[in-house]
Formats: structure tokens, sequence, C-alpha cells
């Protein structure tokens, strides 16, 4: 093989993957977005997604700043030399973030010390398999933080809370199914796909799980049982009304895959894994004798061409039929934020601080390297790049899931005078009594739309803790209509407590056996 022109091949694959969403997948997000009710916060989230989609097209920047662990499946010919293309594939990784197409993802789970290029022990991950056709099939996946936490296992039989016993049959495995759906809520950026592993043992059963997610969604299970349930699982989890982003509405599921396979007596699981709406799945086959490649796949069906308009325009106009949109320029007031409640709009102006785990951690026990009263904390890793200047340039600048903060947000936002927090997927109690106490908000903003938000960062005025990594970094951005919705408010109100308490009386209906 000329691993030179393999190496090639990979980087390609790596950079579609990260920055066009598949055929498959955008038929989907385009049939959720004509189903929504218009003048909606979902129907606004649906229109920021697709402006986002379009933008990354545009800009060959990826979707979703959370670049994932890239997972590469790959069957070849006997003979081939995996040894060579593993180190291929490593190198293409390590150019792909250099080049600002991945984000570096990959940290020492001792130390936390980020490699700086997606490369160390076991990232990324890379499975092998032969076969006896004559070319090369390589899948990859990028599959982001966010989604991968909601990921979930259970061992039949259990007890499901709303849904009671699940057995160890098709109904049992039903009931886990829809569970799996109800207990992600926003958190996994909704509306999202599942694959669902039945049988093997702890480990296999996820790794069947997630090769569910390399399935083009418009396929048909040719096992009949299995083809049933995932049509009754599409019909129904949408009945749930968590909807896109979790603020509910008609769509909560794009897609259901499931596969089977044995398992010992003792055991019997069913694992999910949870993919969020920004599916970054494709595959290519490679010439063995070249390295070139011959063809791409999940290229069936009519590729949808999201609205050329602008996703800043198109998202503003929707917002301003929700509600009125409401502009916030730090520093904040307590009177301010009194004044909001949940629902509402806003448009930020003006500053705004990155924070993620290392960022709340330091603060615990720091002094910050800024003045943060009245400001706004932005849950967020950027991918980020600098010019031959030295000058930092935002390349993708989405929302990381808000839960983790969760044991260090009200004490930071009390010692600091924090007044708002940017995020998604919301927090909890502990967060929701500090805002009462303190006068604070949390603000949701749409996950995966790094292209829309990045276009709404007009500068980078400075970083701190560098040392953490660039996504665990402190940045210092300037932003112009960065649009989000208080979905925590200064009251004791929360859209997330209210939505999984709705979707919790609704999963009730499905307690019934539905499958003998």
């Amino acid at each position: 093989m000329n691993i030179e022109k393999f190496l090639e091949s990979m980087y390609r694959l790596i950079v579609e993957t990260s920055t066009i969403l598949p055929k498959d997948v955008r038929r989907a997000i385009k049939t959720a977005k004509e189903r929504e009710n218009a003048g909606t916060r979902a129907a606004m989230s649906l229109a920021t997604i697709a402006g986002n989609i379009k933008m990354a097209d545009e800009n060959a920047s990826p979707i979703c700043q959370d670049t994932g662990l890239p997972t590469f499946k790959i069957k070849t010919p006997v003979g081939a030399n995996q040894i060579e293309m593993k180190k291929a594939i490593q190198n293409a990784i390590a150019l792909a973030t250099k080049d600002g197409k991945l984000r570096p993802n990959s940290v020492d789970s001792l130390t936390g010390d980020n490699s700086g290029d997606n490369l160390g022990e076991g990232t990324p991950v890379i499975k092998f398999e032969q076969w006896e056709k004559d070319y090369i099939d390589v899948r990859l996946i990028l599959k982001g933080g966010g989604c991968e936490n909601k990921n979930i296992q259970y061992s039949l039989p259990c007890e499901l809370e709303g849904l009671g016993r699940a057995g160890r049959d098709l109904d049992g495995i039903r009931k886990c199914i829809l569970h799996s759906v109800y207990q992600a809520q926003g958190q996994g950026c909704s509306a999202g796909f599942i694959g669902v592993g039945i049988g093997g043992d702890r480990s296999s059963g996820y790794d069947l799980a997630k090769e569910q997610l390399f399935r083009s969604v418009d396929d048909i299970n040719p096992n009949e049982d299995l083809r049933k349930l995932e049509e009754y699982i599409m019909e129904n989890a949408n009945k749930l009304g968590i909807g896109t982003m979790g603020f509910g509405g008609e769509t909560t599921l794009l897609g259901c895959k499931i596969g089977v396979m044995n398992r010992i007596p003792a055991s019997f699981y069913v694992s999910v894994a949870y993919n969020c709406w920004a599916f970054r799945r494709l595959g290519v086959c490679v010439d063995p004798q070249t390295g070139e490649i011959k063809e791409w796949m999940y290229q069936d069906g009519d590729m949808v061409d999201f609205e050329k308009s602008h996703a800043a325009q198109e998202t503003a106009a929707a917002a301003e039929t929700v509600s009125e949109v409401i502009t916030l320029h730090a520093p904040i007031t307590e009177e301010q934020i009194r004044s909001l409640k949940v629902g509402d709009v806003v448009h930020i102006d003006g500053m705004i601080y990155t924070g993620r785990d290392a960022i709340h951690k330091y603060l615990m026990d720091h002094d910050a390297p800024v003045d943060l009263n009245g400001q706004i904390i932005y849950h967020c890793g950027p991918v980020m790049l600098k010019d031959n200047e030295g000058k930092w340039h935002v390349k993708a600048a989405g929302p990381t899931t808000s839960i983790r903060e969760e044991p260090y947000q009200g004490d930071i936002m009390k010692k600091f005078g924090i007044r708002a927090v940017i995020g998604k997927g919301g927090m909890g109690s502990k967060t929701l009594a500090a805002l009462k106490e303190h006068g604070g908000v949390y603000l949701n903003a749409i996950g995966g739309a790094a292209q829309y938000y990045a276009d709404c960062i007009k500068s980078v005025e400075g970083v701190d803790l560098l040392e953490f990594g660039i996504p665990e970094a402190m940045w210092h951005l300037r932003v112009e209509g960065f649009t989000a919705v208080v979905t925590m408010d200064s009251h004791g109100n929360s859209l997330h407590e209210d939505v999984e308490k709705s979707s919790f009386e609704k999963l009730a209906q499905f307690k019934e056996p539905v499958f003998k």
C-alpha cells in the first residue's frame, strides 16, 4: 500500500466527518424542523441547528466544538499491514488537530494533562477486523462527551422509575429503551439518535450498541422483532415531549437502531449508546494497493441543503416569535437578573469568559484571574487556532454540558459575584438555590451549534490558565447577538425540572406490556 496516500485519505475522512453532516442525518433533522410547531423554543433551536449545519459546510469547520473521541471501525483484506495503517491514522489525527478540524481532547486520566494532538494511550480508538473482500472499509464516528455521558446500561430484570418491572423479554427491553431516552432529557443535545445492544457482557454489549450507530438512519432491520421494536420506539419516544435541547417539543428522538447477540444465562444486558443531533459518522472504501478513496459511504438519497440565510438572522427571527428578546451587557446588576424569568430569550453583547471543569475546580481554591463581578461564565471548550502573528481565532464554540459543574457552580457564583452562566442541559437543585439566593440566571445555549456561536464571537481579548489545555483554559471573548434561553431563574423556577416532571408523567403511559 502507498501509506502516504492512505494517510491523505484518512485526513479527508476525518475532516469531512467533523465538518459535513451525513445525508441521512440531515434528512432526519429536516423532518423534525418541518414537524415542530412555529414560535416555540424548539423551533428556534432547530432553526439554529439548521443554520449551524450550513455554516459548517461553508466554513469547513467543526459542526460541534466537542469533536469527541475519534473511533475507527476498519475491515481489511487478509495480509493488509494494520500496524502501518494505525500509524497513518494517528498521524492524520494529529494533523487534523493541528489544522483546527479536531479539538485536542485526549487527556491523561491521572494527571489531566492534555496531549495537544489527540494522541495518547487508547486514543484514537481503532478497531480492526479482517474479511475476504478486496477493499478496505473504514468508518469513523466522532461522538462527543455530552452524549457519551448519557449512555446507559441495564441489567434485566430491573425496576425502572415510571415503568415498573422490566423482565428478561422483548417487553422488558422496550421499557429499558424508553427509559434511556427519558433519562437523557436534554443533556445529550437532543433530539438524538440511539444505538441499542441486546445481550453480550458489559463491554461487548456497549460495543454492539455503538456498532448500531454505524447503520444508516434509513435502513430496515432484517430481524422482524427488532424492526417492530425500532418503529415502536421511534413513534412513542417522541410522545415524551422532551424535545430539542430539552425545551419541550414534538421531536425527542431522530433515530433508533437495535442489534442483538447471544449472552450467558446469568446475564441479560441492554446497553444504549446515545448520540446527539450532531451525528458525525462517515465511511470510505479504500483501495488496498494505492491507499486512495474509491467510494464514500452514507451517500444514498438526496442531500438536504439547508436555507442559505445567515444562521444569526434565522435564529433571531425565530427568537422574536417566542418572546421579546432581552439584551444583556455585562457587568449585569442584580436588579436586571431579578427581572428575567424562565422562557425569556436573551441576546448577549460584550464580554463573556469560558470556564469548564478545570476552571471551576481552580476557582474554588484560588482568586479569579479577572474581575468576575457581574460577569457571565460560558461553559465552553472551544476549538482555537493561533495565526502566524500569535493572534487566537475561534473555530468552533458551542456550549458544553453544565451538570458536571453542579458541585461548584453556586459557590463560585456567590464567591465572585457572577450573575449569569451559559451552558446546555441545565443544572441541579444546588445551583438553582444559589441563583435564588444570590440573584443569578442559567442561560441555555443550543448544544452543538458551534459555528453559529463562533460567528457571534467578534474577538478573543485574552486567555488565562492555558496550562490546563485549550478546551479548559479561561478565554476572554467579546460577543455580539449571542442568543440563549433563560431556563433557570432567580425566583426558583427551572424549565428543566418542569420538562423532566412532564416527561415522567408521560412515561407512565408505557408501563403496560406491549410485546408478548
